[in-house]
């Protein structure tokens, strides 16, 4: 094989035009599921395709599309790597893929700058449409965006800006009724880790961490309130000082899943996961199988995902529809965790 060989010239619409003995017009028609060809010329033209390895160029297409679709959608999430963000960029995917559209996804990191960039990135690619996860505290790049008419829709954290599209969970009334279910099993020193205190979702679940306490008539003890925990590193170390204290917290509300994993490393470690309850929000893989299972606050990833697509693919169609917030439930998974009474 000659490896200095370059790539060999991909095959045309008037190479499958003159195998199937059409116009090229009528491949394009067959290509692009237009009316006006008859049955036989389609199975010739799809034969013909088939043995040559024709593949359309949606590039040049959408070009010479009246609508200039590019048939693709940006997916901007915080990190592909959070199980949460890959399930739900899954559901985007899935439901993208029945439309016969392709996804282009990336992560921003938390980082306004990276994500601006991403931004620019997909604009600059024609994608049809952005489902986004903001990032917290910054939506200037996305509301510019917005006004320049990309469709778009903000998914986990709604905008703060007019005329889009979002998708969120019942992040304060699911955090409440957790905590209000360590209440009635008599735990009285709750402690609260959360994430990003610049995160709208970390503001709602310790909100709602506050009513469960108020609701259940228990006082708010601020040591025992952990804030701006990202990554399980360290929320190990805010466990372990939660832990060490002279009077330490008999329950655990950790309200993000890597937070939950970090707190859960350091009850294993001290062998106190059978005596200290913990109830975190979003699960995670394996959560399930470990001993006692983690109880969680389970957000509906797919459902997330497949609102947040449909509210893409309509605004896509119709750039004049009024503006929707969709609110997706979660729901308490109950494993054991979050069963432990206090000790007497």
């Amino acid at each position: 094989m000659d490896s200095g060989a370059g790539r060999r010239p991909e095959p045309t619409m008037r190479d499958v035009a003159a195998l199937a003995r059409v116009s090229a017009k009528t491949v394009s028609r067959v290509i692009n599921d237009q009316p006006g060809v008859g049955p036989e010329a389609i199975e010739r033209v799809r034969a013909a395709a088939r043995t040559l390895g024709y593949r359309p160029n949606l590039t040049a297409s959408s070009l010479r599309r009246s609508d200039k679709r590019s048939a693709t959608i940006g997916v901007l999430f915080e990190d592909l790597s959070n199980p949460f963000d890959s399930a739900l960029l899954r559901a985007v995917e899935d439901r993208a893929r029945q439309s016969g559209v392709l996804v282009l996804a990336g992560s921003s990191e938390d980082d306004p700058s990276l994500q601006r960039e991403l931004l620019a990135s997909l604009a600059s690619r024609r994608v049809d449409g952005m489902v986004v996860m903001a990032v917290g505290g910054h939506q200037d790049a996305l509301q510019q965006e917005r006004e320049r008419g990309t469709p778009m829709v903000l998914v986990d954290r709604p905008p703060t800006f007019g005329e889009t599209d979002s998708v969120t969970t019942t992040n304060r009334e699911s955090a409440r009724e957790a905590v209000v279910q360590l209440a009635e099993l008599g735990h009285r020193d709750i402690a609260f880790l959360g994430d990003r205190q610049t995160l709208w979702t970390s503001h709602e679940r310790y909100t709602g961490y506050l009513e469960g306490l108020a609701h259940s008539g228990l006082k708010l003890r601020k040591d025992l309130v952990c804030t701006d925990l990202k990554g399980p590193d360290l929320a190990e170390q805010a466990t372990a000082a939660l832990l060490d204290l002279p009077d330490p917290p008999t329950a655990l509300f950790t309200a993000q899943n890597l937070v939950t994993v970090g707190a859960m490393r350091v009850l294993r470690s001290r062998r106190m996961h059978h005596r200290i309850a913990q109830i975190g929000f979003d699960d995670f893989p394996l959560a399930d199988m470990l001993e006692p299972g983690i109880t969680v606050v389970r957000q509906d990833v797919p459902g997330l995902g497949r609102k947040a697509a449909d509210l893409i693919f309509a605004r896509i169609e119709n750039h004049h529809l009024p503006p929707s917030h969709a609110v997706i439930p979660a729901t308490l998974i109950r494993r054991g965790s979050g069963e432990i009474p206090p000790e007497s």
